[in-house]
């Protein structure tokens, strides 16, 4: 008996020891792939040379059209004048490019010209950006934008889109012209690629007229990451909403505690079938917190063994000033009557 104890505490103690190791290695941070090859994915091949954007497109013209969006762009344009922003370059995101136009000569490129056939380069000398994980396509375009603090990327990393395998280039096409930001009114159907259940609510009786052009996915969420949950602008739900609805934000001399603490207590915020966004039509919604009470009648208030005595129509009919009011009842405590 006492050898089968001792068994039994060495075998929990060794469980336990693997669970420890077993949760620092969770906390260790690894590298996708080892180092030097997650370079090469990042950086291109290391055995060649950066040759130039201009040295790259004369020596190779299947790319003229993607050359001219991007000179277009705000990255292009600052090859053409000193913005003292980070260098940005055909070679800044695809990697040097000695390789990928080697052999390729004048003559040839005439050559092709006079037979009406475009001089191709061998791509595969260059980083192959569509297969790249979205963790490694995302830190290309984090190698000059966290240096600069105009935008707003100082949270991506640990925002919900980039741990869930979203990278910039699933939202930005560098190479769609000189405007390489989202547009606001396009901003919901490219969000619904994704969030695709959301949609649905907005096509609901009470929602926020997003489908109509009329807001936007980015008024209250920031797709780079804040510190705030569901990626909202603001610290909290209540303040959120208060960008827009900032009658009901107060304070109030007399509060309704459960408006005070987050609107999402009775509101769904992108759609709803009952009026206002509301979870539950009233009176159920109010019915959650609050008892039915007696009401007060021209002969008096109605005993409370009265089986009419409960009002079961709409609380706002009387309760208008829902949100909080500064104004006492006519009784003199605070009903949210007026």
């Amino acid at each position: 008996m006492y050898l089968k104890r001792v068994v039994l505490i060495l075998l929990a103690v060794m469980a336990s020891g693997l669970v420890f190791i077993s949760c620092a290695e969770l906390k260790r941070s690894k590298p996708i792939l080892p180092i030097k090859e997650y370079e090469k994915m990042i950086a291109g091949r290391l055995d060649a040379e950066y040759v130039g954007t201009e040295n790259c497109l004369s020596a190779c013209h299947e790319h003229d059209d993607l050359k001219a969006a991007f000179d277009a762009s705000t990255m292009g344009v600052q090859l053409k004048r000193e913005s003292g922003l980070p260098l940005v370059d055909c070679e800044s995101c695809h990697g040097p490019g000695s390789l990928a136009i080697k052999g390729i000569t004048k003559e040839l490129v005439e050559e092709n010209r006079r037979k009406g056939k475009k001089t191709k380069c061998n791509y595969e000398t260059l980083i192959d950006l569509k297969k790249l994980p979205a963790a490694a396509q995302s830190l290309i375009c984090l190698k000059c934008h966290t240096g600069n603090a105009t935008f707003n990327l100082h949270e991506w990393n640990a925002g919900v889109h980039a741990l869930n395998d979203v990278s910039c280039m699933d939202c930005h096409k560098v190479h769609q012209g000189p405007d390489l930001k989202v547009s606001p009114i396009e901003t919901a159907e490219m969000c619904f690629t994704c969030h695709a259940e959301i949609k649905t609510f907005y096509r609901l009786k009470s929602h926020h007229p997003v489908l109509e052009g009329k807001m936007f996915c980015t008024d209250c969420h920031d797709a780079h990451g804040t510190t705030s949950e569901r990626l909202l602008k603001r610290p909290t739900v209540k303040e959120t909403c208060a960008q827009c609805h900032g009658e009901k934000e107060g304070p109030f001399l007399y509060e309704h505690g459960g408006v005070t603490e987050d609107c999402l207590n009775c509101h769904r915020p992108h759609g709803s079938p009952n009026d206002n966004l509301l979870i539950v039509r009233e009176p159920y919604l109010c019915l959650q917190c609050h008892e039915g009470h007696p009401l007060n009648t021209p002969e008096g208030q109605r005993r409370p063994s009265d089986t009419v005595r409960f009002f079961y129509q709409r609380c706002t009919d009387c309760h208008s000033q829902i949100h909080g009011t500064d104004l006492p009842s006519p009784t003199g405590s605070g009903r949210f009557i007026r």
